[in-house]
């Protein structure tokens, strides 16, 4: 697994030079990025959610598309038209956006239902059809999708089903005093993603989602990380708990992790470091939980707590 923490520090040494500060969030989509699935960026305005998705994309040399989410979007604005061709009389077909290999959606939940539901087939198939013509998406395909959790007019909240789509809930956040300081100081001749270079191919991505399917998981550390799920279905403060989704994708992203440590075997705390990133948006709060002003981040860190790690003994 060498190769892939190699590849991993690049990548993430690379974006860093646009977000500053911000080593979490830009480690787990890189996590998301390689075990092939999404991430919903839910944040508020201003904290380089769009930024974070273009230096991804040129990091490793990605076909990059923006969609920007309104209630009058349409689904074949986001998966493309059959346009008639009257010179060779024939209908033509015009790709759209999903046809990219990162696609960043902005403001998801300002689409409308219909609108959502195409987005969310084609991360969920890694396939369109158009007019009864199916095309595949290309490889590698990664989807982020961004949402002002604020603002709530004129939106359309994502269903439990969509949310669980998503193998990552992620906030960037506010930067600290110092590194605000720093993106100023970053941004006094250009913007630093106008001089970002490459630092490694698709191919390279695609070689590593391959290669961290091959991390070994112990059989206790599968079990820990189950228990850790089954225990958000009997916690009361919870009306909804993890789905076996959430089990798959916690197991893929601390397969991941231990890649991108340059490991070949998932530790405890793998599990424990990507729990919150991939449960948080799979869980809903009891009408009692919020009441009292309980939060989801608490009652997972709560839950992790109370189930004994697996611990190798001699």
């Amino acid at each position: 697994m060498a190769d892939v923490a190699a590849l991993g520090r690049r990548i993430i040494e690379n974006v860093e030079r646009v977000i500053v500060g911000k080593r979490r969030p830009v480690r787990l989509t890189l996590i998301a990025l390689l075990c092939e699935g999404h991430v919903l960026l839910e944040d508020v305005p201003g904290v380089a959610k769009t930024m974070l998705a273009r230096a991804l994309a040129t990091s490793i040399g990605a076909s990059f598309a923006r969609v920007q989410c309104t209630p009058d979007l349409l689904p074949s604005d986001i998966t493309g038209v059959s346009v008639f061709n009257q010179k060779d009389f024939e209908f033509q077909f015009q790709p759209g956006p999903i046809l990219n290999q990162i696609v960043l959606a902005d403001e998801l939940n300002r689409a409308t239902p219909r609108a959502q539901a195409a987005l969310l087939e084609a991360m969920a198939e890694r396939q369109i059809t158009v007019d009864g013509v199916t095309r595949k998406l290309p490889v590698p395909f990664f989807v982020i999708s961004t949402q002002n959790p604020i603002e709530h007019e004129g939106t359309f909240p994502l269903p439990e089903a969509q949310l669980d789509r998503f193998l990552m809930r992620l906030s960037i956040g506010y930067p600290s005093f110092t590194d605000e300081n720093e993106v100023l100081e970053r941004l006094k001749l250009g913007h630093p993603l106008n001089e970002l270079e490459q630092v490694a191919t698709d191919q390279e991505i695609v070689d590593a989602q391959d290669e961290i399917r091959e991390v070994f998981v112990h059989e206790k550390v599968r079990q820990y990380l189950v228990r850790i799920v089954h225990a958000t279905r009997r916690n009361d403060d919870l009306a909804l708990g993890a789905s076996p989704r959430a089990s798959i994708a916690l197991y893929r992203t601390s397969q991941a992790l231990a890649a991108l440590e340059g490991r070949e075997f998932v530790i405890p705390d793998d599990v424990k470091y990507v729990a919150e990133a991939v449960l948080g948006h799979r869980v809903i709060l009891s009408s009692e939980a919020r009441l009292h002003g309980k939060l989801i981040e608490d009652l997972l860190d709560d839950t992790i707590e109370r189930i004994p790690a697996p611990v190798e003994r001699a």
